[in-house]
């Protein structure tokens, strides 16, 4: 599915095609609106119960902003380019969906053990595993450095406890959950006096043990990397999770043959596999559809097409988009301004390009990281990724050739874009002027990149609006840990459930695959998720 040549509108074959397959579907169980990882998470769980599924995405591909493309032989991921816990135990939530629905081993993964930073200060490589960041610490940090970072790795051992206390597909969004947390009660009872502070922000856990430069900033990096807010609006249960999976004995960094595509197309293997789901591609949602106020089904844009929901609509869209979906008189204003003012994170830029590797040298990495000031994390062009994935994938490029997405996520602003919508000639040359910080931090490790270029394409705030349906888009909502809280999937709608990244447990692929998960779950019978 996701071998499809990249452009700006799906052709009249895919259009046809979409047609064809939506002609005789008029009701099922339960309409998934967006397939991103949540979406197709949640439909392969509700597939796996025994329900009828349909998956609905705008795009011509799937995956939402994990989504990959191939342009002249390069194949590109569109979104995430970190992965683990997808082939080393103990598995992340998004592998369990895979093992559950008899998709688990249909991917094959490379391990690499690590990404390579450019800070301020100089470059190093980080390792993971037990022990492999003190000596980067003892380098770039101060005389106290070391004890700070061994005294908070001892004070977050509860913490980290609490954080893995409940396995997430055991979550349900109703009063049930009471017995799928049952044989976890134990472990839970034993972490509630550090409850409080694994829902707060991060800062607040390491302000008592950190004062060197260096851990401030390195918390800073990996706070802003997992929620696109600083530390101090960043979940901590998310950075001692994180802590955990990067700093235990075997870590290992985890990559998918294919491209992230090749989970998604997993995704949709397991949801179709058990012959009641089904995801359709270039079908965009006009409108959730009610009865007496409560979702009964959607009607698409392409000629007016209503499909029924016997059981609920369930929105992957983000917050601001699926408000759009729903019809005045559904909601309260109050509540529909309130959805509206959700604060935002800023969006992204791209660079995705394919170039002549002959000559580059044999120990280049799979991945970089770049920042350039320690001043304010997630300052506009300040923190950018690099990944390279045919380092470990040749398969992704043309022989002898690499294929390299740089990005910054969730630091650029969209108003500087909006005004050159309706200017092709304004819009391409202000994405020309917003990469060029890409193409140096590529500099740093490539110092001839440019001179190497065989296919060069960048996106913006504008891509991700048009073709992700992402609000300005964003990279998520900006709900800083201590004083707001993601909401869970149930709606105050009646039959309308939410998963994705503007549901708990917030941004990023785990957090989305188990919004997916709750989603699902919480809308069938106690006795079918006991039995998962």
């Amino acid at each position: 599915l996701h071998n499809t040549v990249i452009g700006f509108d799906p052709t009249n074959e895919m259009i046809t095609n979409s047609e064809l397959q939506l002609q005789s579907l008029q009701e099922v169980d339960y309409c998934i609106i967006g397939s991103g990882i949540g979406g197709l998470a949640c439909a392969a769980l509700l597939s796996y119960y025994g329900y009828s599924v349909a998956v609905f995405e705008s795009h011509y591909l799937p995956g939402g902003v994990a989504h990959s493309f191939e342009k002249d032989g390069f194949k590109f991921d569109a979104g995430p380019s970190l992965w683990n816990g997808m082939n080393t135990k103990p598995y992340n939530p998004l592998r369990e969906i895979l093992e559950l629905v008899g998709e688990g081993n249909s991917v094959e993964y490379k391990q690499y053990d690590g990404w390579v930073m450019h800070i301020p200060e100089g470059s190093f490589k980080f390792t993971v595993g037990e022990g492999n960041f003190e000596p980067i610490i003892k380098q770039f940090g101060g005389p106290n450095a070391l004890s700070e970072w061994n005294n908070l790795l001892q004070a977050i051992i509860p913490l980290q406890y609490l954080s893995v206390a409940v396995p997430p597909l055991t979550i349900r969004n109703d009063p049930l959950v009471a017995f799928t947390l049952a044989p976890h009660l134990g472990k839970l009872l034993s972490g509630l006096t550090v409850a409080s502070k694994v829902e707060g922000n991060f800062k607040e856990v390491s302000k008592n043990y950190i004062k060197d430069k260096f851990l401030e900033n390195w918390f800073e990096f990996l706070s802003f990397a997992l929620s696109g807010l600083p530390a101090d609006g960043t979940i901590a249960a998310a950075v001692v999770y994180t802590m955990r999976d990067l700093h235990q004995q075997r870590a290992a960094l985890d990559y998918p043959v294919g491209g992230s595509g090749a989970v998604v197309d997993a995704l949709i293997r397991g949801i179709e596999k058990f012959g009641k789901g089904k995801v359709y591609l270039n079908s965009h949602i006009e409108e959730i559809l009610f009865d007496n106020k409560k979702a009964s089904g959607v009607k698409l844009r392409r000629k007016g097409k209503v499909v029924k929901a016997k059981r609920a609509v369930i929105s992957n869209a983000s917050i601001w988009d699926t408000i759009k979906l729903i019809p005045d008189g559904i909601l309260p204003n109050d509540i529909v301004e309130s959805y509206k003012a959700t604060p935002m994170t800023g969006s992204f830029v791209h660079l995705h390009i394919g170039i002549d590797a002959t000559g580059l040298p044999n120990d280049l990495e799979s991945h970089y990281t770049v920042i350039n000031t320690w001043d304010k994390i997630d300052s506009p062009q300040n923190h950018v990724i690099i990944s390279i994935p045919s380092v470990l994938d040749p398969s992704l490029a043309p022989p002898g050739c690499h294929v390299i997405h740089a990005y910054a996520a969730a630091n650029e602003p969209y108003d500087i874009w909006k005004d050159s919508k309706g200017d092709r000639v304004a819009y391409n040359k202000l994405k020309e002027e917003r990469c060029e910080f890409l193409w140096k931090a590529i500099e740093r490790s490539i110092p001839d990149v440019r001179q190497r270029v065989k296919i060069n394409m960048s996106a913006s705030p504008i891509t991700h609006e048009r073709f992700n349906r992402r609000y300005k888009g964003t990279f998520g909502p900006a709900f800083r840990a201590g004083s707001e809280k993601f909401p869970y999937p149930k709606t105050s709608i009646d039959g309308l459930w939410c998963c994705g990244d503007s549901r708990f447990p917030g941004i990023g692929v785990p957090a989305v695959a188990v919004s997916g998960a709750i989603a699902a779950s919480s809308t069938v019978s106690i006795w079918k998720h006991l039995n998962m």
